[in-house]
């Protein structure tokens, strides 16, 4: 019975040196992070793009000058991450983005987004999940051809004036 409490002391024991490092982990990677957010605001711009093609690739396989790769994390170079072929200007570059931005940004078409460095930040009137999904739902109401007073027009409209 007497060895049963050292071994239930020694695993409390180990738990809370493992919480306390998880911790002090969580807590620098927030500092970094924020650090990081901070340069990414200061050096965000807003340009006009042309999307040709996104997916989701490792950045060793992508058309990366090495330089870029050489700055990235371990990590970052094994996971898949969201990468976008733009057009900007008379230029055809492969850039990096935001998970939500990349959720969001239609193929083949214009748009305006904020970017900093090679880094899709954000974009301009982009929507929020149940945004979309309200757009969806009165898309389908009017192809029914159920009543179009309330329709996907004044969605629209009380969007606008949000």
């Amino acid at each position: 019975m007497h060895w049963m409490w050292n071994v239930a002391m020694i695993v409390a024991i180990i738990a809370i040196i493992v919480a306390a490092v998880f911790y002090f982990l969580n807590k620098w990677a927030g500092k970094k992070n924020a650090q990081q957010q901070d340069m990414v605001n200061q050096h965000k711009q807003t340009t006009s793009i042309f999307v040709i093609d996104k997916k989701k690739e490792k950045i060793t396989t992508a058309h990366f000058s090495q330089a870029i790769i050489d700055q990235m994390p371990r990590m970052a170079k094994m996971m898949k991450t969201p990468l976008v072929k733009v057009k900007v200007g008379p230029q055809i570059m492969t850039m990096l983005c935001d998970e939500a931005v990349f959720a969001a940004l239609p193929v083949k078409k214009t748009v305006t987004v904020e970017v900093a460095g090679a880094y899709i930040v954000g974009m301009k009137g982009l929507k929020t999940k149940m945004e979309m999904q309200e757009l969806r739902n009165a898309r389908r109401k009017d192809g029914a051809g159920e009543e179009k007073s309330g329709g996907f027009m004044a969605k629209i409209k009380s969007m606008a004036g949000r």
